[in-house]
This record gives C-alpha cells, sequence and structure tokens, in this order.
C-alpha cells in the first residue's frame, strides 16, 4: 500500500513538472494610474515570464495607466524596458489614449510599442485562445 502511495506521488509530481513546461498566452491588462498595480503587474510579468520561458506575455495599458508608460514619470521605467527587451514579452499602449492626453510616442518608455486601441488588441488577443489577467487593487 505504501509503496503505491509513493509512486502516485512520484507520478503526480512528474505530471505538475510537465505541466509547467507548456507555454502559455497571456495578456495583463492595465488601467489604473495607482503605482501599486503598475509595480505588481512587473511583478507578475517577470515571475510568470522566468516560471515559462517559452510563454508569450503582453501587456496593455490605457485609460488610467497612461504615466506607467512614459519616460521620466513611471515608477517602473526601469523594469519596463529591461522586460520588454526580451522576445517573449511586450507592452502596449492605446493610441487612442496617447491621443486624448496629447502625448506623443516619442515620450513611451523604450521598448513600449502602441496600438490603436487597447481594449481591441486585448478582445483580438483572447480571440487567439490567449489568457487574461486584469490587474488592479
Amino acid at each position: 500500500m505504501k509503496a503505491y502511495a509513493i509512486l502516485f506521488i512520484a507520478c503526480f509530481m512528474s505530471l505538475s513538472m510537465v505541466a509547467q513546461e507548456k507555454p502559455v498566452k497571456i495578456v495583463f491588462d492595465v488601467t489604473s494610474s495607482d503605482e501599486g498595480v503598475h509595480s505588481s503587474t512587473m511583478r507578475h510579468v517577470k515571475a510568470m515570464s522566468e516560471a515559462y520561458p517559452k510563454s508569450q506575455f503582453e501587456v496593455v495599458m490605457y485609460s488610467g495607466s497612461l504615466n506607467m508608460a512614459l519616460k521620466n514619470k513611471s515608477s517602473v521605467e526601469q523594469d519596463m524596458a529591461d522586460l520588454a527587451k526580451k522576445d517573449n514579452i511586450s507592452f502596449v499602449m492605446c493610441e487612442g489614449t496617447l491621443k486624448r492626453h496629447k502625448v506623443d510616442k516619442s515620450e513611451l518608455i523604450d521598448g513600449v510599442k502602441t496600438v490603436p486601441d487597447g481594449i481591441l488588441e486585448i478582445i483580438n488577443k483572447q480571440k487567439k485562445g490567449w489568457g487574461y489577467i486584469k490587474e488592479s487593487k
């Protein structure tokens, strides 16, 4: 009986380790102006990209999260610039938000790209099977 229990636990642990290797695709939705949310988003993206190095992650910023993506205004500027250098992580800002606030693309942190509409970007990712995480307080 004890041998079966040990065998079961060993098989379960093996499956768990294999399951963690399966690539995922996750889009993070950030609309908050709260710097705590910005910090936790960076922690989540960094941790998940380390746990799943063959996976893809995209952070979509719009609305109140504008300062998160701006040079000299973001509390996570260095973390974002560093993570944006990775092939499997992207940061995108909504062009509509930039236009509403009269912000030029040149003011974005290095590595941050733009998309015409942040909400539509998220919807399109979900249609393609991407997982969704809303970052909030």
